[in-house]
């Protein structure tokens, strides 16, 4: 039975207060008539507001408890209400009932008195916090009550009594009379809430009819079923984590042995991809950089190949010349000297190369930035290279508007740069062709300067366009000095545009031509 008039005490061993079920038994959120309109409890709640302020300036902790009928009441830490005895803050004014709270307790009072006429008893006058004596002892601060067995007045009428417990009937005079005098207040009391509260209700834990729900015994049968049916899981669990786990970790010791092999010098390998999840791209990715490692080792194994051709052959040159001078075979002449001197300028431009690569790999490359004539620079490239062009028959022209756009870089290093671009574009040139230099501003008007080398030459197949930046890299494997140099000279364009902050592209038609475009930051010039 739920019944808030007459709380079962095994459904509800503490009240809602955390004190304990009231003696009467009646729900202390059952306030009915002893609920404060909004107007008072706002009144009472500044009246607290204040004395709370007032206890705190004396040191004294305090703080407002509302309770279930809305009227509030100062709780000082430690519930020791006698620590407010010595000061000023008067408490007594919270304990003063409102109009409304007056007219409930007076009904009250007339509905215990016509329990205890009906008995042969005399009437008595209940207190604010519902206990009959003596008024002053029922109303001073921190006071138990020394006069009767009290039954305390829901949270609704909160006072300073409540404070301490009163919902625990004290055993101060315990007489018949007292005895009959709570029955008739609780039995007042419930008498005044009836119209206030919920209608009792019958809550059923089971069938109503008294038949036996299903339900689930631990009996030896159904505790080996249990068992039986947990040990199932944790084996099917197992197995699906030892499952997965052997699926996780396989390719990953793959990995790590295709690591280890590669640490210890053999040729990288592949390792096969399961599927698409993290391992899967993990090892899409190892492979990746497997064939990547693989492509750097055989330009390395080629590097090293190339620097030592490229530099034997002048070696020999110089060695043979000065053997036949020691040998008396040839005579130190002019022609001598001027041999000599070109094999050693060749080394000393091979080996000029390899250090421009290792400065602008270390970071190192210093430039020398100052305002730069394009047209002017094409027109000086064009001059250095004019004789090796005739030479070959092929045609130089240089294409620029004047005074040309604006560009602030390194002079002799965007020489160096367009003169590898000139004197590549003039060695894979036939005879007849042209090789022309041109210079031009961006169209989007973003300062961008572009130089151009283009060529009517042999072209780039497709597959080898891609590398044609790598060092060391020729479309052409032989060595001929008329179709192929050292294979640094694009590796080093491509270092010192990057160093101006620049970039560099080609684009070629096999058997039409190759076009090399160098994109330099220029100074866009100030508008008018």
């Amino acid at each position: 039975m739920v019944d808030p008039l007459s709380v079962d005490t095994v459904l509800a061993a503490r009240g809602t207060d955390g004190r304990g079920t009231a003696a009467d038994r009646i729900d202390p959120r059952a306030v009915g008539p002893f609920r404060l309109s909004a107007a008072d409890s706002r009144t009472l709640r500044r009246t607290a507001d204040d004395k709370v302020a007032c206890l705190n300036r004396a040191g004294i902790a305090s703080d407002v408890v509302v309770g279930a009928s809305g009227r509030p009441r100062v709780q000082i830490v430690g519930n020791d209400p006698e620590r407010a005895l010595g000061t000023r803050c008067d408490l007594a004014a919270l304990d003063t009932l409102t109009r409304s709270e007056q007219k409930a307790l007076d009904a009250l009072t007339e509905l215990a008195d016509a329990c205890l006429k009906r008995q042969g008893r005399e009437g008595v006058q209940l207190n604010s916090d519902l206990s009959w004596g003596d008024p002053a002892a029922a109303l001073a601060p921190g006071e138990p009550g020394p006069m009767v067995p009290r039954v305390p007045l829901p949270a609704p009428v909160p006072t300073p009594r409540e404070a301490a417990e009163p919902s625990v009937v004290t055993p101060e005079r315990t007489g018949e009379n007292d005895r009959a005098i709570a029955s008739c207040v609780s039995a007042a009391r419930s008498e005044q809430l009836s119209s206030y509260v919920a209608s009792p209700a019958l809550l059923f834990i089971g069938d109503e009819g008294g038949a036996t729900l299903p339900g689930f015994d631990l009996s030896p049968a159904n505790t080996a079923r249990i068992a039986g049916a947990a040990a199932l899981v944790l084996a099917l669990t197992v197995g699906a984590s030892v499952f997965a786990g052997a699926r996780l970790v396989r390719p990953l010791h793959a990995l790590t042995g295709a690591a280890q092999r590669m640490r210890d010098g053999e040729q990288p390998e592949s390792v096969p991809v399961s599927g698409d999840d993290e391992v899967g791209r993990l090892a899409a990715a190892f492979n990746d950089m497997s064939a990547h490692r693989a492509r750097l080792e055989e330009q390395r194994k080629a590097m090293v190949s190339d620097v030592a051709h490229e530099l034997r052959t002048p070696l020999s040159n110089i060695r043979g010349w000065l053997e036949a001078a020691q040998d008396g075979l040839a005579d130190p002449d002019a022609a001598f000297v001027s041999s000599l001197l070109e094999e050693a300028v060749l080394l000393q431009h091979i080996i000029d190369d390899l250090q421009d690569l290792a400065a602008a790999d270390a970071g190192v490359l210093r430039l020398h930035p100052e305002p730069v004539e394009i047209r002017e620079l094409l027109g000086q490239v064009a001059a250095a290279h004019q004789a090796r062009a005739e030479n070959a028959g092929v045609a130089l022209a240089v294409t620029a508007t004047a005074p040309g756009p604006a560009l602030r870089a390194d002079p002799v290093r965007l020489r160096q740069a367009v003169g590898n671009l000139v004197s590549n574009a003039v060695r894979h040139t036939p005879e007849g062709g042209r090789v022309t230099l041109s210079a031009y501003a961006h169209e989007e008007g973003d300062g961008t300067v572009l130089v151009e080398v283009t060529d009517t030459g042999s072209g780039i197949p497709p597959e080898d366009l891609p590398h044609v930046f790598d060092r060391f890299w020729r479309a052409e494997k032989s060595r001929s000095r008329r179709t192929g140099g050292s294979g640094l000279g694009l590796a080093i364009v491509r270092k010192l545009v990057e160093a101006h902050g620049g970039t560099v592209d080609a684009t070629s038609v096999e058997g039409e031509g190759s076009t090399f475009v160098l994109r330099l930051p220029g100074t866009t010039p100030p508008g008018p």
